[in-house]
């Protein structure tokens, strides 16, 4: 890793003469050249990248987007797999990256503009809240490739927008305009093109300004809602609230909520 071009930002975002934006971090996916295509040496800095902010117990939510105005990502590299085999996706293992990016606990804002198509629709969906711009277009064209969505479209896309939706998106391969996007349920919100990366900042400022334990048990048991059947959703949600008793920001937040005070949290 230490001799490719970097192809992921990180940084601490700036809201003006007061300084960073607390507890968040900007994750940009700077090949805006290519349309911020995810080759896997990008992918492979992605992991990396949201793993060590995952790490940071200083960072409590995270903004991904990418370089530009023209594309949030416009798909997956298709010159690295245009003359692949069976067995060189299999050796290559790509889809693991996607995996460690799906584990990742702490939450992710996604600020799309332009084109969220393929693999960057599917990055898109792997983000727990997106807010997208008003020229955001979202599909799953790889069908007019020979191929289907393989890190997670017919799944995530299914999940978010209903079958029926995402049955006609995948074997048309017709995108979504932002507008549609967020009647179907896919998006968070819409804001005009040119507030996109400050809306998704302020929504993660919110999120990290709440206690961070909360909000990993919140985010985990939302997620596993779409794997469990009701009985074991509701048993992981209550395993989760019990737990949180256990903390000193449960002690906090009530306390502060009875006396008519801001809470400090600490996340412990």
């Amino acid at each position: 890793m230490t001799n490719e071009p970097r192809l992921i930002r990180v940084e601490s975002p700036a809201i003006g003469p007061d300084g960073a934006l607390d507890g968040v971090a900007l994750v940009v996916l700077d090949r805006p050249e290519v349309l911020n295509a995810l080759s896997s040496a990008l992918m492979e800095q992605l992991a990396e990248a949201l793993e060590g902010l995952d790490q940071d117990p200083g960072c409590r939510c995270i903004v991904l987007t990418g370089a530009g105005e023209r594309a949030f990502a416009a798909g997956s590299d298709i010159k690295e797999m245009a003359g692949a085999t069976p067995g060189d996706i299999a050796l290559r293992d790509s889809f693991a990256r996607w995996e460690r990016i799906g584990r990742v606990r702490t939450p992710i804002v996604a600020a799309v503009r332009g084109y969220a198509l393929g693999g960057g629709c599917e990055l898109a969906m792997t983000a727990d809240m997106i807010v997208a711009a008003e020229d955001a277009l979202f599909g799953q064209p790889e069908i007019a490739l020979g191929v289907i969505p393989g890190a997670g479209g017919t799944q995530r896309l299914t999940r978010a927008i209903g079958k029926a939706r995402a049955m006609e998106m995948i074997l048309t391969g017709r995108r979504m305009d932002a507008r549609e996007a967020e009647a179907a349920g896919l998006v968070t919100k819409v804001v005009p093109a040119e507030e996109t990366l400050g809306a998704a900042l302020e929504l993660a400022s919110r999120v990290a300004a709440m206690p961070p334990l909360a909000v990993l048990a919140a985010k985990e048991a939302i997620l596993r809602a779409f794997e469990l059947p009701l009985s074991g959703g509701l048993e992981l949600e209550r395993r989760n609230f019990y737990l949180l008793f256990a903390s000193n920001d449960q002690k906090e937040g009530m306390a502060a909520f009875v006396e008519k005070r801001p809470p400090a949290w600490t996340g412990r």
